[in-house]
């Protein structure tokens, strides 16, 4: 995934671009960057790895070397940028967020007509944001060198760009798969992913970009470079999981929604008299926590947290590459509450079921320490598709995720073609799936949030979402 927050300011803005990357520290673990601009120096730029730090550890000196009226930066999952570009476009800075399928043949087909050259990386990969910057060289003008860019695209790019003016573009990738938001403050103009960022640091809510909206901000105003289109395909998991609690996208907040998630599943439960007799409903901290609030709020049983992560010293467990380090990360984090968990009949809420390695740790856990029984519901519905747009769940094979693996166990590559079917609990296939992994983990019982229930619970018309994950539907 990743982040990233731009600013254009009538003073210096490194302040509040470095706390507005900072705020996206939730999206990315690899690699943060920071370009400036200021009148006397022109164009500056600063990348660290933050894979054993965070950003702001690695930035904590950046207002002694870096300083502007204009910035943009970002926290990267994959490739080091911003980078700096010179070309006939003139000299500027560049980020984006989204996912290349196709970079190989774009690469070769530049290759063989331009002349020119790439810096390669270890392997010979090319940085993804310098192939952007070289499709967006090829046409004569920023917004026809953005629109060229998305459409040979196979995957997304949300795109920032910093110009040697001192003025942000900033568009939104062509079906909206993420959002971009323009704040406006008493000094100038900001843009965003996560719109809190912004408002914590005093913007308020100037405007949301359309799918493949393009803009120029600068301090003294906006100006629209290039209109909406009229499909959007935003991501869901944007409210299921991997955004901040107190965005809100497409006017949507994330927390609410997750609240409307839990009280749908909870209802579900009680339809079918599912998962009777519990003594708590908790959440698989953190993002499965209002899951739960929802589902507790609904349900009538009280929510309580039986076992509590300790974060000040442990980093994020998704932060080692190693996957015996991630593990063994997320087990330490894990205090048990011994009487919330002691005879317990528990339920705990997670916000999704992707490879389901540090579930299963987290169940043994719990009994380890006492728990009489462990009901386990996911916030959406049985991954089956590896996203091949912004990188959540991708995989190097669709075999690594829970679900397609115990299809596979369950029927042989004949599964592969009723994956429809074991997503639906009403089948026989959905419930032979979530039977099979009940007894895998040791559940006492397991349910997904059904498709239908998780688009009530966002909101929104089901076809301006993106739910390919889920049922493969582009």
């Amino acid at each position: 995934m990743g982040g990233f927050f731009g600013a254009a300011l009538k003073s210096d803005c490194m302040v509040d671009v470095f706390f507005g990357v900072d705020y996206h520290s939730h999206l990315g673990t690899r690699r943060g960057g920071l370009a400036a601009f200021d009148d006397k120096i022109g164009l500056q730029r600063e990348i660290h790895n933050i894979e054993n730090s965070p950003f702001r550890t690695k930035f904590e000196n950046i207002f002694n070397e870096m300083w502007g009226r204009s910035a943009i930066g970002c926290i990267s999952d994959s490739d080091p940028q911003p980078l700096l570009i010179r070309s006939s476009l003139g000299t500027y800075a560049i980020c984006i967020i989204g996912r290349i399928n196709n970079s190989d043949e774009l690469i070769d087909n530049y290759l063989s007509y331009s002349g020119g050259h790439f810096d390669s990386m270890t392997g010979g990969r090319i940085n993804s944001t310098e192939l952007v910057a070289a499709l967006i060289n090829q046409k004569s003008n920023f917004v026809e060198g953005i629109k060229f860019a998305q459409h040979q695209i196979e995957g997304s790019a949300s795109i920032l760009i910093l110009k040697d003016d001192g003025s942000i573009i900033a568009a939104r990738d062509r079906l909206g798969r993420i959002p971009v938001l323009i704040g406006k403050g008493e000094d100038g103009h900001c843009v965003s992913f996560e719109s809190f960022a912004y408002k914590k640091l005093g913007y308020a809510d100037e405007k949301e970009l359309g799918p493949g909206e393009i803009v120029e901000i600068t301090a003294e105003g906006l100006t629209q470079l290039a209109e909406p289109e009229k499909e959007m395909k935003i991501c869901s998991f944007l409210w299921s999981y991997y955004g901040y609690p107190t965005s809100n996208y497409e006017g949507i907040n994330v927390e609410t929604m997750r609240y409307r998630n839990g009280e749908i599943m909870a209802r579900h439960d009680m339809e079918v008299k599912n998962a009777e007799g519990l003594d708590y409903v908790g959440g698989v901290p953190d993002s499965g926590t209002p899951h739960a609030i929802g589902y507790a709020n609904e349900s009538g049983v009280p929510f309580a947290r039986p076992f509590i992560k300790y974060t000040p010293t442990w980093p994020r467990s998704f932060m080692p590459t190693n996957q015996k380090e991630r593990d063994k990360v997320a087990k330490m984090k894990q205090i048990p509450v011994h009487e919330l968990i002691e005879g317990k009949n528990l339920l705990f809420v997670d916000d999704s079921i992707v490879r389901g390695t540090q579930l299963r740790e987290t169940v043994e856990f719990l009994y380890d320490n006492g728990a009489k029984a462990v009901h386990m519901r996911s916030a959406c519905p049985p991954i089956m598709y590896g996203c091949k747009y912004l990188n959540f769940s991708s995989s190097k094979s669709e075999m690594e995720l829970l679900s397609r693996k115990v299809i596979m166990e369950l029927e042989g590559e004949e599964g592969m073609n009723h994956l429809d079917e074991y997503s639906d609990t009403h089948t026989e296939r959905g419930q032979a799936l979530r039977k099979a992994i009940a007894e895998n983990f040791n559940f006492a019982s397991l349910e997904f949030q059904s498709l239908e229930g998780l688009i009530e619970a966002i909101g929104m018309e089901p076809c301006k979402l993106c739910t390919y994950c889920w049922n493969g539907k582009e």
